[in-house]
Order: structure tokens, then sequence, then C-alpha cells
């Protein structure tokens, strides 16, 4: 995967992120931490076209973020699953994908089907989501989200709703996933699952990269922002 942002800033009614740069290239599985109101969740917004920033550049792997050919090839997770209430899980998936790709029922049917039980979640095709655990459900958000087969997902703070047996549950759902070689961007406060699964990371406070490099960084931070942050997550 290649990043470059550059003088990224963005603004809600007060500035969320301050002149940001960054350039990265050869990571497939990159973390953004931070504590609450650091700007992560906005940064992974814009990198993935949700939003567009105020001022500054982005593009990753050489395609501007707003380009329709970018937003075709990533798939992004919420923090709630987002899921139609009123649709089966399967049904959740397969329509998302006659609307935006085309298929006809029948194959929708079954790229659904496939990456439900890719996600453990066979048994439960044709159940609502208010049928299902927590678990379950952000399991088959991440299931949506591969379905349209993107190059990068992005998961923002997808376990934030959960308690910890479901948290596990989703975070090694999506471990089991690196082997379809897709690129992932994440937001995630549970730091054991970012020195699991990340090959970078992104340390933010107050709308800065303060520290950024691989995994051990959390273990030997170089920055009092990031040796506080490690001494209340631990």
């Amino acid at each position: 995967m290649k990043i470059h942002i550059k003088e990224l800033s963005h603004t809600y009614d007060v500035e969320v992120l301050s002149q940001l740069n960054l350039d990265l290239e050869g990571y497939s599985s990159i973390a953004i931490i931070g504590v609450s109101g650091s700007g992560k969740s906005t940064l992974i917004r814009l990198l993935s076209g949700l939003e567009k920033p105020t001022s500054g550049f982005i593009s990753i792997n050489d395609h501007q973020v707003d380009e329709e050919a970018y937003r075709k090839k990533i798939g992004f997770v919420f923090q709630n699953h987002n899921l139609f209430p009123h649709l089966s899980l399967e049904r959740n998936i397969s329509l998302v994908l006659e609307k935006t790709r085309g298929f006809e029922r029948e194959e929708a049917d079954q790229i659904a089907r496939k990456y439900l039980t890719m996600l453990h979640l066979e048994d439960q095709f044709h159940k609502l989501p208010k049928n299902v655990s927590g678990g379950q459900a952000q399991r088959a958000s991440i299931a949506r989200a591969l379905s349209i087969n993107p190059d990068i997902i992005f998961l923002d703070e997808p376990t934030s709703s959960l308690d910890p047996i479901l948290t596990d549950e989703v975070l090694s759902a999506v471990e089991d996933l690196k082997e379809l070689g897709k690129d992932f961007i994440f937001v995630t406060h549970v730091m054991g699952f970012v020195r699991d699964f990340a090959d970078y990371v992104i340390f933010m406070d107050k709308g800065r990269i303060v520290e950024q490099g691989p995994p051990s960084i959390l273990d030997h931070p170089q920055t009092k922002e990031l040796t506080e942050f490690m001494r209340k997550v631990r």
C-alpha cells in the first residue's frame, strides 16, 4: 500500500486535524491509535473518501481518494454494524451487490453466502440483525465489506460497542482474513490486536501525528504523549 498525505487539515466547528504530512509505502496493515478526540476516526474517514478534507491532499496507491475508481475498491466497516434491520444477513449483502455492482440476485446470494461462511456465519444466513449477537452482526458487516472484493478494508473501531468476549470474536475473525491478500487501515483501542495484526502504527494526539513506526513503538515510546497513552491502555 502506498499513502501520500500533504498538508492535510480538517475542521468541523473546531480544527480536528492540523497540517498532517505522511508518506508510507510497502505496508499492508496500518493501525491508527490515540485517545478519544485525537482525530483518528476523522483521518480514516478522509483516507477512505467518506469525507472531503478542509484542505490538503491525499492519495492512496496513486489514486486521489475522491476518484470513483478508488471508492469502488474499498470496503468500510463502521463502529456499529450499520446493517439494514429489516433484511436478513444474507440480503444485507446481496442487495448491495445488486444495486452497486450490477449482480443478478442468484449470483449475489452466492457471494453473500461465501463471505458469511468465511466469517463463520453459515448458520445465520436468514436471520435479521436483531436476532444475532453484536459480534455476529459486526462479522456480517465485515462480510459485506469483503463481498465487493476491495483492495483496502477500512475498520473504524469495529469493536467499540462490544463486550470483551465479542471483541475477541470479531478481532479473531479479522486476523483470519490476512491470507486474503487485502490491505487494512484500522482504528482500534485494543493494543493486543495492534501488536498482532498491524505492521505499521500511527499514534495521534490533538489532531497531529505524534509518533509512527512498527508496532514495537508501543513498547518503546519516544514521546511523552505515547508514553502516557500506553500507561493508560495497558
